[in-house]
């Protein structure tokens, strides 16, 4: 714990409870007003988006990429260089930011500005992103919103705070010469911060970098380095071991398309990085009104792609009875190949290649991966003995890669709550840095934001209704 003010003042709310004696306590619009100015007459089609990594960064420089139609643009606001952009419907997450851009913004999001000069907008945006204070608007929003953890929970909040609610809400105002020294004493210590992050992020690359080679080695050439080796017509597997066999992967599989009659089989959604993961049944009834009903029906450890993003590696395996989307291709292995075995050769590097050169069509992002040219694949698999032992050193890989893993992500973990902790507790005073000198320091500009914060947007899967 830092240095203390000298003496502090009770407050009325329910993340702090007491701020120094001499700092104002006011209502938000006593600091920031919202900016009502309308793009209908199209004054600019540069685009602004509020992201949870980056804050305010062009529309164009989305993961998601692109621009909004140009009819859209009249329904927009105007954002000037230096707002500070509050999303109304996930204000409650942190997602707010300073921009540096004159732009068009979506409906959506409220473009704050200071009501009289003595005011630094950069404290305004510390105590927006600090999280016991966004957390504490929760019950001022109108709806709902179900959001799903990283470990499958769902956690429901409220969305959607209107502009008249959140203009009342009570903040602390310190005196300018000390919003300007939090702001630098933050700025200071998350850089110092956010670079231990981003080495802690590459430490974890890395071991996830070898785990994966590690794992294509010995699913592309076994366990044994010193077996004698012959060259077949598959290609991009280099050299195999004599005594493995020879297929085309149309001879491991046959193309299942059983549709659900009504849809009530566990709906099944494809993530990138999760695989085939399924619905809460009982959010599935209350949230969501489309019928499954035409839907394909996957048995467990039926192999399903999207072919729309198979190249890339977007299919997985079935981990239930289930229905998944009629786009997708259902593949049943047969006795030749264990499923989990074929799963990680598929997903191999050296496979990656030849899927890409087999997708049909003419624009990237609409190439497809048909079951024909995906059966065409020549592939080495050894015998089932061998693919069991194979799968169970995968198994002891995993457990030494994770055991590394875990121990730097503690670590993470402990520097990511102090991070929260000391900002939460510098914008409200809880420790006093009026007298802290502020060394010379860069800041990386090599640290990519999203190695600091996963984008919320990008990562989670959001289910949301109105109320």
């Amino acid at each position: 714990m830092g240095k203390r003010y000298d003496t502090y003042s009770k407050v009325n709310t329910n993340w702090v409870q007491e701020l120094p004696t001499d700092w104002g306590f006011l209502p938000l619009q006593s600091q920031l007003k919202e900016r009502k100015e309308s793009n209908a007459n199209k004054k600019t089609d540069f685009i602004l988006s509020l992201t949870a990594a980056k804050g305010v960064i062009p529309y164009s420089e989305k993961k998601s990429g692109g621009n909004k139609a140009k009819e859209d643009i009249g329904k927009y606001n105007i954002s000037h260089e230096g707002d500070l952009l509050v999303n109304c419907m996930n204000v409650v997450a942190g997602s707010s930011g300073l921009s540096n851009y004159y732009g068009a913004i979506s409906p959506v999001y409220y473009a704050l500005y200071p009501s009289y000069d003595e005011i630094n907008r950069k404290y305004y945006e510390y105590l927006f992103r600090n999280r016991f204070f966004y957390e504490s608007l929760i019950g001022l929003g109108n709806g709902i919103m179900m959001k799903k953890s990283s470990t499958g929970k769902l956690n429901t909040v409220r969305k959607r705070i209107p502009m008249n609610k959140l203009k009342r809400v009570m903040i602390p105002v310190p005196p300018k010469p000390e919003q300007d020294q939090i702001v630098c004493y933050l700025d200071w210590k998350t850089s110092e911060i956010d670079r231990f992050v981003h080495q802690k992020k590459k430490q974890i690359k890395k071991l996830e970098e070898l785990r994966k080679k590690k794992i294509d080695e010995i699913v592309t050439f076994g366990l044994d380095k010193k077996v004698n080796t012959k060259l077949t017509k598959a290609k991009w597997m280099g050299e195999v071991p004599t005594y493995w066999t020879e297929y085309r992967l149309k001879n491991l599989f046959r193309e299942i398309n059983v549709r659900s009659e009504q849809g009530l089989e566990p709906h099944l959604s494809m993530s990138q990085k999760k695989g085939l993961v399924t619905d809460d049944e009982d959010i599935e009834r209350r949230l969501l009104s489309e019928s499954y009903a035409g839907a394909k029906i996957c048995e467990k450890d039926d192999l399903v792609l999207n072919r729309l993003k198979a190249h890339l590696g977007v299919f997985a395996l079935s981990p239930i009875k289930g229905i998944v989307s009629p786009d997708y291709t259902v593949l049943r292995l047969n006795d030749k190949v264990i499923p989990k075995y074929l799963e990680y050769l598929l997903k191999s590097n050296a496979c990656r290649g030849e899927l890409t050169v087999r997708v049909r069509g003419i624009v990237e992002g609409f190439w497809r991966l048909y079951t024909e040219d995906l059966g065409a694949i020549p592939i080495c698999i050894p015998s089932i003995e061998e693919q069991k032992d194979i799968l169970n050193e995968i198994i002891v890989i995993d457990g030494r890669v994770d055991k590394l893993i875990m121990a730097v992500q503690e670590e993470l973990d402990l520097i990511m709550e102090y991070r929260t902790k000391i900002i939460a507790d510098v914008v409200t005073g809880q420790i006093d840095v009026r007298d802290v000198v502020i060394p010379e320091y860069s800041r990386d500009e090599d640290i990519d934001a999203d190695d600091i914060e996963d984008d919320e947007e990008e990562s989670e899967e959001i289910v949301s209704t109105d109320v």
